[in-house]
């Protein structure tokens, strides 16, 4: 019993005949936000356990993403919070800068309205409001899902603290010389009007067309290919491989660009490959990564030909139009001239998207804000390299390494108004000032602040000490830095893992913000594809708690979660894990209703059946293997021993087989009665983090405890008169419980093969003189539904199993002359079905022709055909000879 149980007075008649999740989840929830089960106090002096919930946008809405990891941070927070742990689960959301401003946006055009009209001050404004009224609620949401989060320090990126730890952490890498401000190819997004990070764009292959056109005239012409054709207009070079010799003949010269009046060099540059294409390529600075780097070391201009709406600004036919429209009219224009060498259509590319809006990105020259990135990536290499972070599942360690290695400088400015805005100001001849949050910002005339916000990933960089207090030296930040682990999806390992690490170690003085990164997969249909609402597979997690309740939906992602693999979900594996639920709640019910108990200490072992002593052995296991798992990030494999335990071998097997106990009565139903509430108890506490409600409401039931969520997490049992170091095991008892098992299932296997009713009793003779499982005749005979011999007892089948022997009278109950004629045609006709297979595998001719996968069918239907062919044979041979 445990610290947190009163003395208890199990009232069966709370619980309802049936579980009705409805019901219970919402008022339940409410019940332990009020008791401030989930506040973190730092003042205690309990060792702590932080994680930071990986903060959802606030446009967001639940997704099953989001109810998967929340159900694993669920679990490990509310097991360590019942290990004694002061435990902080960190809420919060972020303020999502492109996203927001792009609903709010969208709610401005149904006025006929652009955030132009109302002004920056205005418009924010408005975005404030949206926020109040529509924004987070997916805070709701995570309510019904039951997350154990400290409601009371909830954050949100643009608060005031967050806010204040923003523009200090900006000062800081600016005076160190880690933030500065430069021209440089960056990803533009035409529909968001932003610059975007490499990491914000996704690449997909997309139908384009792949031109070759011909470029200066006579014995100085050239060939180059491209699938942007509009960007020629700002070509301001060619450049070739040095030692092609080809071209050496034009390196240096200037030749003719077409459909404009410019002559623009051949430079030679190893950044070419001369086996690639014609071994030429034009040069756009201005609008592509690898020419403008090829710009900067020849010295090249870069000319700007698109505006930020990706409209042609240059050359009067073209100026004006969309890139698009002005690809498909400088093809034609080419074309006429004779300079199209060659067209291929559809030509299948690579193309960045903008990850918000989809939008096809536009390589662009743009003065914009860098991190310098080099240092601050090294140090987060050197922390897991060193050991002071690990990353789980270990082989993922690759792909970080791949990252935090090979960083680029990172672009943090935005030109959006919804954000933090930049904290430097300009000054009327030239100055430029960075301000901290406690320096006061310059003014005057000609003073103005930078427009452009931070990236939302700068802010969401802070996340695991800006949300605790910092730069102020608070004690919660003294408590519950750094975080203890780390749960988030290796999709994001990149955007938001990578950024943490940099800033925790710049900022904590070399302390990671993490000790453990355990990375998930993603949440896919239940054939492996991804959701979406394109693929018409998303689902919506409130339709399936509606349905199933939200116990429901949690066991079935725990249970599909191996560390770093994505995870199939299907509704039939929900309703699954709701019978489960209610497999759950109608054993503990029956338990009561025949008195279960955790009253008073465990019976002396010398008091207790080889049944009791089992289950309590077997107890003692699940406990060691669950608490291995948990610390390895092991839900799957956790929930499915938990699963496995509880329905079948307390469910189905203790329970059944205490019955005839209960109902013999005396002192071994007492016993017994108080193994299985010991054994309900601490069965019910371990799967409290995975299915909280559920859980909750049989828990308190039976212990008369005030809660599930503040008890003790399980340790192995003890029994009196068998203590041992670990907890009490019975090795003995298990393998006697394992060939009651042997006895029983193989008899009922018997009984199904010959159509009898599982409530179909048979007279039967048990030899167990001698045996083991003598004490346990009434309980064979209960579950096989077995009848004493009688005087007229034939035996017409005899079972031997495990050095036991079962005699059955069939007589009466089976018509043997017609199941022996049944038996004989399935085996002929399984006979058949074999020399079919036998002889298509046989024919040298088909194997040749037939697919692999038609040949491993007909392997698959000659093995069941031979299993068939044993089967029938067994069950032939055991019918009475006639």
């Amino acid at each position: 019993m445990t610290e947190n149980s009163q003395q208890p007075q199990p009232p069966t008649s709370e619980l309802p005949t049936q579980y009705a999740p409805a019901d219970v989840e919402g008022p339940l929830y409410e019940r332990w936000v009020e008791r401030g089960y989930f506040e973190a106090d730092a003042k205690s002096d309990k060792p702590p356990y932080t994680v930071v919930i990986p903060p959802p946008n606030v446009t967001g809405s639940l997704h099953l993403g989001h109810a998967f990891e929340h159900t694993l941070i669920d679990a490990l927070t509310r097991r360590k919070r019942m290990q004694g742990f002061e435990t902080l689960w960190q809420p919060g959301m972020d303020h999502a800068g492109i996203a927001t401003q792009n609903v709010v946006e969208r709610e401005l055009g149904k006025e006929g309205k652009s955030r132009h009209d109302l002004g920056r001050e205005a418009f924010v404004e408005r975005v404030w409001q949206w926020k109040g009224e529509s924004g987070g609620q997916i805070s709701g949401q995570m309510r019904r899902l039951g997350d154990g989060v400290a409601w009371s320090r909830e954050r949100f990126t643009m608060d005031e603290g967050l806010s204040q730890a923003v523009q200090t952490i900006f000062k800081r890498l600016y005076d160190d010389e880690l933030i500065y401000r430069a021209e440089r190819i960056i990803n533009w997004c035409p529909r968001c009007l932003t610059a975007i990070s490499d990491i914000e764009v996704e690449y997909q292959d997309d139908d384009g067309e792949l031109v070759s056109m011909k470029y200066g005239d006579g014995d100085d012409t050239i060939v180059v290919a491209t699938t942007r054709a509009e960007t020629m207009l700002g070509d301001t070079a060619v450049a070739v491989h040095p030692e092609d010799e080809r071209y050496k003949h034009l390196i240096g010269k200037l030749i003719t660009l077409p459909l404009t009046e410019r002559s623009i060099p051949v430079v030679a540059d190893e950044h070419v490959d001369p086996e690639f294409g014609t071994g030429a390529v034009k040069v756009t600075p201005a609008h592509d990564p690898n020419d403008f780097e090829i710009g900067r070391r020849h010295d090249l201009p870069s000319l700007t030909v698109m505006d930020e709406h990706a409209v042609i600004t240059v050359h009067g036919p073209f100026q004006g139009l969309d890139r698009l429209e002005a690809r498909s009219a400088i093809v034609a224009a080419l074309r006429a001239e004779g300079r199209i060498v060659a067209e291929k259509r559809p030509y299948v590319h690579s193309v960045g998207h903008c990850s918000r809006c989809k939008t096809t990105v536009e390589p662009r020259l743009s003065m914009q804000w860098w991190v310098k990135v080099g240092p601050l990536a090294k140090a987060a290499g050197d922390a897991v390299r060193d050991g002071r972070v690990k990353i789980h599942p270990q082989e993922m360690e690759k792909r970080y390494f791949d990252w935090v290695d090979n960083l680029h400088d990172w672009c943090i400015s935005r030109q959006l108004w919804w954000g933090h805005r930049i904290p430097v100001w300009y000054g009327p001849d030239g100055e430029v000032v960075c301000v901290g949050p406690d320096d006061e910002a310059p003014s005057g005339e000609g003073w103005h602040q930078d427009t452009d916000v931070l990236d939302t990933w700068f802010s969401s960089g802070l996340w695991p000490f800006s949300t605790l207090g910092w730069p102020e030296q608070t004690e919660s930040l003294a408590k519950f830095y750094p975080n203890s682990v780390l749960v988030t999806g290796y999709d994001i390992l990149f955007f938001w893992v990578a950024r943490m690490m940099m800033f925790g170690l710049y900022a904590m003085d070399g302390t990671p913000p993490f000790h453990t990164i355990a990375l998930h997969g993603m949440v896919r249909d239940q054939f492996g594809k991804k959701m979406s609402k394109s693929f018409g597979n998303a689902v919506n997690p409130l339709d399936w708690m509606d349905k199933y309740g939200s116990d429901a939906l949690r066991f079935t992602l725990a249970r599909g979660a191996n560390p770093g693999v994505d995870v199939p979900i299907g509704e039939d594996w929900v309703q699954g894990s709701r019978n489960f639920a209610n497999k759950i709640w109608n054993a503990t019910r029956f338990a009561l209703m025949n008195g279960a108990t955790v009253d008073g200490p465990l019976p002396d072992a010398s008091k207790m059946s080889s049944t009791d002593r089992w289950i309590l052995s077997r107890l003692n296991s699940v406990v060691a293997e669950v608490d291995a798992h948990y610390d390895d990030f092991q839900f799957a494999k956790l929930s499915d021993a938990l699963f496995h335990f509880a329905w079948d071998e307390v469910f189905d097997w203790y329970v059944e087989l205490s019955k005839t106990t209960f109902q013999a009565g005396g002192e071994p139903a007492e016993v017994s009665k108080r193994v299985l509430g010991e054994v309900l108890d601490v069965t019910l506490r371990l799967l409290h983090p995975v299915v909280p409600f559920v859980t909750e409401t049989l828990w308190t039931t039976l212990t008369g405890g005030e809660s599930v969520v503040i008890a003790d997490w399980p340790k192995a049992v003890s029994v009196p008169g068998a203590d041992a170091p670990g907890g009490f095991r019975d090795a003995g008892a298990e393998r006697e419980i394992e060939t009651l098992q042997s006895v029983i299932t193989e008899v009922r296997r018997f009984r199904a093969d010959q159509g009898l009713q599982p409530g179909q009793r048979v007279p039967a003779r048990l030899s167990l003189d001698g045996s083991a499982l003598a004490p346990h005749e009434a309980a064979i005979r209960q579950l096989l539904r077995l009848q004493p011999e009688g005087d007229a007892f034939t035996a017409t089948a005899t079972l031997p199993v495990a050095g036991v022997e079962v005699a059955l009278d069939l007589s009466g109950v089976i018509d043997f002359e017609a199941e022996r004629k049944r038996l004989t045609k399935d085996l002929a006709a399984a006979q058949k079905e074999r020399q079919q297979a036998e002889a298509k595998l046989g024919n040298e001719a088909f194997l040749a022709k037939a697919p692999d996968h038609v040949v491993d069918k007909i392997r698959t239907r000659l093995a069941k055909a031979d299993e068939d062919i044993a089967r029938i044979g067994a069950q032939l041979e055991r019918l009475p000879k006639a």
